[in-house]
């Protein structure tokens, strides 16, 4: 049991404009307020809203920090938050408060796994270079030598961290011929890893030397940020290739930024950066790099089950009980 009572009919506000049929259900169950026009929240809107509700439902772009949190007042007792990730909720300012926070995990596992897999082909055999050429109208036919990429079969695949998405890359990347290894702190047992078809390689500087590309699938903590750093990117082999649906921190994008423009590295798949949404302008200009506007989960049924989600543990939380999906615990 939480330390509350029962709340028939908490006040919610939502930072973001998600699908209609989750804002309707929300509206049903909840005093509710949506973001209609779907901007982004200043920081003190964000203050304005926390010291206005019961529960804030918040997303992956707001940076709910520790100084935010302090000033919530009381009344704000759940940040429900849309999406599995939580490194933008300072987690520590919140359990100090004693303000539960929830996440939705699993819910994007499958669609971030496709889109890592687009890029791990699109990337190696230059499908953007590819379509911008046909649509630019400069595409002079078939020709033996042009356009040349990669075959990604036979290749050596890197996941570094293996949880739920890494995992569901490495099956997917089973039926591509690729050999993988991974990486995370825990090994896996043998029959899991047999099953997979993965080899477990301990050193993160060995498995960045030893694939041809790698993958990103660790959460951002202060242990991951930086994790890809230009010691790391001047180990990669020449033509390996670095995918990123992760988090954007997790990379050093200047030394990233440098290696391909130098041709140090064969390119990039980026879904997320470290400054978005804004991008900086020299991957704009580079042409051995995939830039995608961070679709890892953008698919109707994956936001739609993720709002599912976040109004369960709503729900749970208001009739005064734990959360399924609470993310801090010494709460109760």
């Amino acid at each position: 049991m939480t330390d509350h009572p029962r709340i028939a009919r908490p006040r919610v506000i939502v930072t973001a404009k998600l699908l209609d049929s989750v804002e309707a259900r929300m509206a049903e169950l909840f005093d509710v307020s949506f973001n209609a026009d779907d901007h982004q929240m200043s920081r003190e809107e964000l203050a304005a809203a926390m010291a206005d509700c019961d529960v804030l439902v918040p997303t992956v772009t707001d940076r709910i920090d520790a100084d935010l949190i302090a000033a919530a007042p009381e009344r704000l007792k759940l940040i429900a938050n849309f999406g599995a990730g939580v490194d933008h909720i300072d987690l520590k300012a919140a359990q100090d408060k004693r303000i539960a926070v929830t996440n939705t995990p699993g819910v994007f596992t499958e669609d971030t796994a496709d889109m890592t897999l687009a890029l791990i082909l699109s990337v190696p055999r230059r499908l953007a270079e590819g379509e911008k050429l046909v649509r630019s109208g400069q595409w002079k036919g078939w020709r033996p030598s042009g356009m040349l990429g990669h075959r990604v079969g036979g290749k050596t695949l890197g996941i570094i961290g293996f949880g739920r998405i890494g995992e569901a890359v490495a099956r997917r990347a089973r039926a591509f011929d690729l050999k993988i290894l991974y990486n995370k702190r825990r090994r896996l047992p043998p029959m899991l890893e047999e099953e997979l078809g993965v080899t477990f390689e301990p050193d993160l500087d060995r498995l960045v030397a030893r694939s041809d590309i790698v993958s990103l699938h660790a959460p951002l903590t202060e242990a991951t940020r930086g994790l890809i750093n230009a010691d790391r990117i001047r180990a990669m082999k020449p033509n390996a290739y670095l995918i990123n649906t992760s988090r954007g921190e997790m990379v050093d994008e200047g030394a990233l930024i440098e290696a391909l423009e130098e041709g140090r590295i064969g390119g990039a798949g980026l879904d997320v950066y470290t400054h978005e949404p804004a991008v900086d302008e020299r991957l704009l200009a580079l042409d051995n790099v995939v830039l995608l506007p961070h679709l890892g989960s953008a698919t109707f049924e994956g936001r739609e089950a993720s709002g599912e989600r976040v109004i369960a543990n709503i729900r749970i939380w208001a009739d005064g009980h734990r959360p399924p999906d609470q993310v801090l615990t010494g709460l109760s």
